[in-house]
């Protein structure tokens, strides 16, 4: 027995079944390593979530691998955002001794900001990282959570994104409160995302963005600068108008006076 597998089986659950996936936690501190930007194209508002406007997160991966287990961590990073602790991340783990995989974390996939397609790219990632390895192995069934199933739109928008990934979804009751994910092969579910939704950005398309942006910034310089001088010109001609008619004006009312003057005193 390897020390990377005494150490998980010390640190897991007590309560693990036999044959389930046992989480270890040797890679506890792992962080992300491998850094991407991701473009987050901007949607219509939606009515449970809000606006939806252009946005630029950070994603990262970190991976590991041991005789017994592996591990890929994902998490996303949002510029100028706080998120909790147990936001924006998930786990692979692979146990090649029972020849499973787990989803995690167990409180389940928890997404800021929510329905911008972050969850189902996150997904779409990890099920190709155990595909090129792994097909056969199975991932496990999980139960769902019943707070997700209480309003009808969040378990609809729950369901969806697992089926669209190739899960089986079940229920044990007519209400659909007690729902479930079934166990399935790692090779059957789909690796895809809805790219129109997120774009993965490779540092060269970044930095063409950054090099657009200055010059479009640059050329609105130009142009302000252009209508400021319009609006300067205009402004100089227009007190020469206001001038030249108080002038005439003046001029008229002179010419009048001196009218009335003669005419009163032939």
């Amino acid at each position: 027995m390897t020390e990377a597998t005494m150490e998980a089986e010390a640190l897991a659950p007590a309560d693990a079944k036999e044959g389930e996936v046992a989480t270890p936690v040797l890679w506890a501190d792992v962080q992300a390593e491998h850094l991407s930007m991701l473009r987050l194209a901007p949607l219509p508002t939606d009515r449970a979530t809000g606006g939806r406007p252009l946005r630029f997160v950070e994603f990262g991966r970190a991976e590991r691998h041991s005789k017994d287990f592996s591990l890929l961590r994902m998490s996303y990073r949002l510029p100028g955002q706080k998120t909790r602790k147990e936001q924006n991340n998930l786990d692979i783990w692979v146990d090649h001794a029972n020849r499973a995989v787990r989803v995690g974390p167990e409180s389940g996939l928890q997404i800021e900001p929510w329905n911008r397609g972050l969850g189902r790219f996150m997904l779409a990632q990890g099920i190709h990282w155990a595909q090129k390895r792994w097909s056969e192995y199975r991932i496990e069934g999980i139960a769902l959570a019943n707070k997700d199933a209480l309003n009808e739109d969040t378990r609809m928008r729950r369901d969806h994104f697992l089926k669209t990934q190739g899960f089986e979804v079940a229920y044990a009751d007519p209400q659909h409160l007690k729902g479930s994910v079934n166990e399935a092969k790692v090779g059957n579910l789909n690796n895809s995302w809805n790219a129109d939704k997120v774009q993965i950005v490779e540092i060269l398309d970044a930095a063409q963005m950054l090099q657009q942006a200055d010059q479009k910034i640059q050329e609105q310089e130009v142009t302000i600068r252009k209508a400021e001088d319009k609006v300067s010109k205009y402004r100089r001609d227009d007190s020469s108008l206001r001038f030249t008619i108080a002038c005439l004006v003046t001029f008229a009312v002179f010419q009048a006076g001196l009218l009335i003057w003669i005419a009163t005193h032939r």
